[in-house]
């Protein structure tokens, strides 16, 4: 996420042209303000990085995903003492499954999420009502350096391709380091 709504504003202009790529003005000029609109709320949740994974699929099709990380401000300076404090909460709704995590950086919480949605019959290809499933996976890594958690958010209604994301976001998950590179001595380039 660019620091400025002017660079957010460009971004999504340029965004547009490249999700829109066979498109022209007459998508691209009303879709950019659209993003720029979410990359407005984004930015004002606390969100930093924003991405939507595009991939082709073997049948011909395309699973799609929408990837957030940000950082909220919290009260605690313990890791420890702030995940088990995020499991406890994440843990208390039923429809969530929050589970300990041990990343090379420290403690973390997962929550998955899945929800079940009824799309009305005109909104479907078919003209029948339809069910679609959603799949959320959020992971709490509460900062070593401060008072702050990140919160890598990853959402996608491909949920057949489940497996291949969580693939995708665990591969992210392994690089988290609150190591500042311009400090680091080489003891991270030991670790896993």
């Amino acid at each position: 996420m660019a620091l400025t709504p002017e660079e957010r504003d460009t971004l999504a202009h340029s965004f547009v042209r490249e999700l829109y790529s066979q498109g022209d003005e007459s998508l691209w000029t009303p879709a950019a303000p659209y993003y720029a609109a979410i990359a407005e709320y984004m930015a004002d949740e606390g969100v930093s990085y924003a991405a939507t994974g595009l991939f082709s699929t073997e049948e011909g099709g395309v699973a799609q995903c929408a990837f957030t990380v940000a950082a909220v401000e919290t009260d605690q300076t313990d890791p420890d003492i702030a995940a088990h404090g995020t499991l406890a909460i994440l843990a208390a709704d039923p429809l969530n499954d929050a589970r300990w995590l041990d990343l090379p950086c420290g403690p973390a919480v997962s929550c998955v999420t899945l929800r079940e949605f009824t799309l009305q019959p005109e909104v479907t290809a078919t003209g029948e009502e339809t069910k679609l499933l959603t799949g959320q996976i959020q992971v709490h890594v509460p900062f070593t350096t401060g008072p702050y958690t990140a919160i890598f958010t990853l959402y996608t209604a491909s949920t057949e391709y489940w497996a291949e994301f969580c693939d995708l976001l665990i591969a992210v998950l392994r690089t988290v380091s609150f190591i500042d590179p311009a400090e680091d001595t080489g003891a991270a380039a030991d670790s896993p």
